[in-house]
């Protein structure tokens, strides 16, 4: 009977950690990606390097949205195709697709995009808070930046990539 309870309690717990809002995006810079026709942005201190698509080496058992793994310079990167990840239309992978490699949740992790749109530095009177959905697993956008007639979703990579980092071996 305790062992229940103490599961319960256990569930319970996780639920309301993963159910606490992102923090609101602060003012800064961040670089733009295009999955499709919708518009993101990640805070630039998460971003190690931008570089052109290479045929990763696929990793049995991962999800559909890990691609697989890159040698980079030494260090094992996995590699996420977000247009998988946040299950929007597949796109065929052409010259202008590239990876961002992100420092996220203390590991490198490259993250397929259609494409790299520019650096903008975000003030502050152009970020909002995300509206409330119910949708679950919509928690990782932290804002919504209008800039020039554009509306950009602003993206909480920790939270966003975490599940897909837990789903993957440690050493990889």
């Amino acid at each position: 009977m305790d062992m229940i309870n103490e599961g319960a309690h256990i569930a319970r717990s996780a639920s309301a950690r993963t159910a606490a809002p992102a923090p609101l995006a602060t003012p800064g810079e961040y670089l733009t990606f295009c999955l499709g026709h919708e518009e993101y942005g990640v805070d630039i201190q998460k971003v190690q390097e931008i570089r052109s698509f290479e045929q990763p080496t696929r990793i049995p058992g991962a999800p559909n949205y890990v691609k697989g793994v890159v040698n980079l310079r030494g260090v094992i990167v996995p590699i996420v195709d977000l247009r998988m990840r946040l299950e929007c239309e597949r796109a065929e992978y052409n010259p202008f697709t590239v990876v961002i490699v992100l420092a996220v949740l203390q590991r490198v992790v490259g993250v397929v995009v259609d494409s790299v749109s520019d650096v903008l530095d975000l003030q502050a009177e152009a970020i909002k808070p995300p509206p409330e959905l119910s949708a679950a697993g919509s928690d990782f956008v932290t804002a919504i930046a209008s800039v020039a007639e554009r509306m950009l979703m602003l993206v909480d990579m920790d939270r966003l990539l975490g599940e897909a980092l837990g789903a993957l071996p440690a050493s990889a």
